[in-house]
This record gives structure tokens, sequence and C-alpha cells, in this order.
């Protein structure tokens, strides 16, 4: 009996990507299934009534949800190309510091779109200046690791793909905030992602990319 594999995701979503890097990595095929944020699918409410927000991975009619949850899923399930460590204690730290950059994220974000929507200079530059302490706790933390030396992507690299979404938003609206002078080890892991074959067939168009982040975060520059 095949196995059924769907993944309820957005295009516009880092986290909905960071499964389908995970899926095609293992070599999975999958059913992909676009949801609209704003009008979700009997579907999606269904298989995550708690949060009902993407992603969400249906394996033979059992939803997981969360995504460093459903990556450690994968892992778990289709155990050949392992994407997190086998050794219990890399694998534990692998865990801790994909935890460390998800909290980062959630700190980072809302400082850079409030200096890439701010009218005002001040506002501007509190925002840039707030958004690069957070990123530089991260770079801190870790160009020392190890987990960015191999050539093929692993769990904490697939998910510190979320900053791929603060070089194209930033881009998209002419403020520099992750610069190559500042940051040259996160720097180092866009320009991972970039050349990364695997990544780059989740990965947006960039025009498309950078296209939506203009719209969404010009809309709300304007309605300041």
């Amino acid at each position: 009996m095949a196995e059924e594999v769907k993944l309820f995701g957005k295009w516009t979503s880092p986290f909905s990507r960071r499964i389908e890097v995970a899926l095609k990595l293992k070599g999975v095929e999958d059913e992909y299934i676009e949801e609209d944020v704003l009008n979700k699918s009997p579907a999606l409410l269904n298989y995550n009534p708690v949060h009902k927000k993407v992603p969400v991975l249906v394996h033979n009619g059992k939803p997981i949800a969360e995504s460093l949850v459903i990556m450690e899923y994968i892992d778990a399930t289709w155990k050949h190309n392992p994407i997190l460590p086998i050794d219990p204690f890399e694998k534990a730290m692998a865990r801790f510091w994909a935890k460390f950059i998800d909290d980062k994220f959630w700190a980072i974000w809302p400082a850079a779109k409030k200096a890439m929507i701010s009218g005002g200079e001040k506002e501007r530059e509190e925002g840039v200046e707030e958004a690069q302490q957070h990123l530089k706790a991260l770079e801190t933390q870790l160009k020392e690791k190890k987990f960015f030396g191999s050539e093929r992507l692993g769990f904490v690299e697939i998910t510190a793909s979320l900053i791929v979404c603060i070089v194209v938003a930033q881009e998209a609206m002419g403020v520099e905030i992750l610069t190559q002078d500042k940051f040259p080890a996160l720097h180092e892991l866009t320009q991972k992602f970039a050349d990364d074959d695997v990544f780059k067939q989740c990965v947006p168009p960039r025009e498309q990319h950078s296209a939506y982040f203009k719209a969404q975060l010009g809309a709300l520059a304007a309605s300041k």
C-alpha cells in the first residue's frame, strides 16, 4: 500500500518551506496543498484545530503540526539521509539551537518590519538597531558552531532558513539590516541556501518573493 503524504502549506511561509526542504532531502513524494490563510480550508482546520495554521503534514491520515516537530517526525520516519545528528548529545544540541533560532527570529522580525515600514528616519533607525542587536546574538552564538560545515543541509540549517525572508524583505524595501560586513557568518549561510539545489527547488523565485514583501510591507507602511 502506497504511503499518503500531504503537506498543507503557504508559498510565502518559511515554516512551510522547512518541511518542503526536509521532504525533498529525504526523497519523499508528497501532495502539496496551498492554503489561503485568510480563508482556511475545512481540512486544515480539522487537521490543526489548536493553532489553525500551516504547515501541517498528514501521513497516512495522521496530522502533525509545528515545523520543528514535523521535521523531527520526518527524520524519524524516513531514516535515510538523516537531517538530525545520530549521536544523542549532538542531536540534543541541534534541537537546542533550532529552538534558539526560532526564538530569536520572533524577536528579529517585528523589529525588522518596524524598520521597513516606518515613515520617519528616527523610527527606522531604531528598528534597524533593534533587529541588528538580535541578529548579533544569533551571529555570535552560531558562527562557532559546527552545524553549518557540511555540504548537505541539516536540521539547524533548515531551521535557520528563516533568515532568507529578512534578506529578501530588506532588499524589497530598500533597508539594510542583515549586511555582509556586520554579519559575515549569517551572510555566508544565506549564500549556501542560494547555492543549494534542494533549497532552490523549494524557495519562490526571487522576483516573486520580493514583490510579495513589497506589496505586503508597502501596504502596512501606507496605512501608518
